[in-house]
């Protein structure tokens, strides 16, 4: 790689120029630059005039801080602590809310159960009464032809079925 001298720093090493000056950059990034300084004279000069800012800074008087600047910091950590209880707050309405929900879908999930369980095996089923009365449901048309119980006596009285009479 080389470097003319008319080479300008490039946006990323012009980021990184303070922090070569003040040593804070890696082994590698050190070097990129430092060969590029060496090898420019125009690297060098923007080099060079940052440094003496930075020099130049130092005459500037310094602001001082306001009587009530230990009471505003104060404040804004109390009001960042507080805001870390409002989060456990937060959260103990959400545990709370969860609980809730969760006891009302075992008292649904019980309800569904029960109920099942009612009409499974409490509850009459047609079909087995069918069964009880199969003989009944056979001769459905031939007792559809007796019109009524008196019938049924007049033939229990004639002694044409050789049964006991009641």
């Amino acid at each position: 790689m080389s470097v003319g001298p008319e080479q300008r720093l490039s946006p990323e090493e012009r980021a990184n120029l303070v922090a070569y000056i003040d040593g804070e950059l890696t082994d590698n990034e050190s070097r990129v630059i430092a060969t590029k300084l060496t090898q420019s004279a125009t690297a060098r000069q923007e080099a060079e005039t940052l440094r003496k800012t930075w020099e130049l800074l130092d005459y500037l008087p310094r602001p001082r801080a306001s009587e009530a600047f230990p009471e505003r910091t104060l404040t804004s950590i109390r009001a960042i602590g507080t805001r870390g209880s409002t989060w456990d707050k937060a959260a103990r309405n959400w545990a709370s809310q969860a609980a809730k929900a969760s006891l009302v879908l075992g008292v649904a999930s019980l309800s569904l159960v029960v109920g099942f369980a009612l009409t499974r095996w409490a509850w009459p089923d047609p079909s087995s009464r069918l069964a009880r009365d199969l003989s009944l449901a056979e001769h459905l048309e031939e007792y559809q032809d007796v019109e009524s119980f008196e019938f049924l006596d007049e033939l229990v009285k004639s002694k044409l079925f050789d049964g006991p009479t009641p």
